[in-house]
């Protein structure tokens, strides 16, 4: 990738015609579920937050600034998976030092991502999609890899049942491009339901090995760039 060429990178262009799928199906399906997951799941909810209090302390959850569609800001919310611990200089030690074996566990059973089901019944996020990734990546992108940023973010896409975090960024990046190509074809809620579908069986493989959580040499995933 060439840093110095303008044309290099891409910034988002405005916002395209929805499909009637999109638009209306998915979206009102988006705040069904997410809406009966929510009241299903408040015991599990309750639990972990305080699962999360006694282990981790206050506050429970994570809040961080993502890019969602077209690159507008969105607030994404997690339980917190890690500790506040620092040095003797008041230095945050490293990820993998704060990072235990209790945020190893939220992390492998996706039980962090939980609080996210309230940004699918807002709307900010979709069941499905391209995850949400930090504002500074919209800069980094290609005029290719810019496309992810068409639709809203989600909570599992593509990417994330052919690996997650276990593949590089450039496989990553294409595979969400991909989803927002296919979401316009006549086999989009095909195609959504087969990633819901396979979400299931890969949160459960994870939940057992580990794998696809972190990137190689990272307890989370390297930082992107081109």
């Amino acid at each position: 990738m060439d840093h110095d060429n303008p044309q290099a990178f891409a910034t988002p262009s405005p916002p395209g015609k929805e499909s009637f799928y999109d638009r209306f199906v998915k979206r009102s399906a988006d705040a069904l579920i997410a809406g009966g997951l929510l009241i299903l799941l408040l015991p599990v909810l309750l639990l972990v937050w305080a699962a999360v209090v006694v282990v981790l302390g206050y506050p429970a959850f994570y809040f961080d600034r993502r890019a969602g569609r077209r690159g507008v800001p969105i607030v994404i919310g997690k339980f917190r998976s890690m500790s506040e611990a620092v040095d003797r200089d008041g230095v945050p030690l490293s990820d993998a030092e704060r990072l235990g074996g209790f945020g190893r566990f939220l992390r492998r059973t996706s039980l962090d991502e939980l609080p996210q089901f309230l940004s699918v019944l807002t709307g900010d996020m979709s069941l499905i999609g391209p995850r949400p990734l930090p504002l500074r990546y919209v800069a980094r992108y290609n005029a290719r890899q810019i496309r992810r940023l068409d639709v809203r973010p989600g909570l599992t896409g593509l990417a994330q049942v052919w690996g997650r975090n276990g593949i590089d960024w450039p496989a990553r990046l294409e595979l969400d491009v991909r989803y927002v190509e296919g979401l316009s074809r006549w086999y989009a809620p095909l195609m959504d339901l087969g990633i819901l579908g396979a979400t299931i069986g890969v949160v459960v493989w994870q939940g057992l090995t580990g794998r696809g959580i972190s990137g190689a040499g990272s307890v989370t995933m390297k930082e992107f760039e081109p």
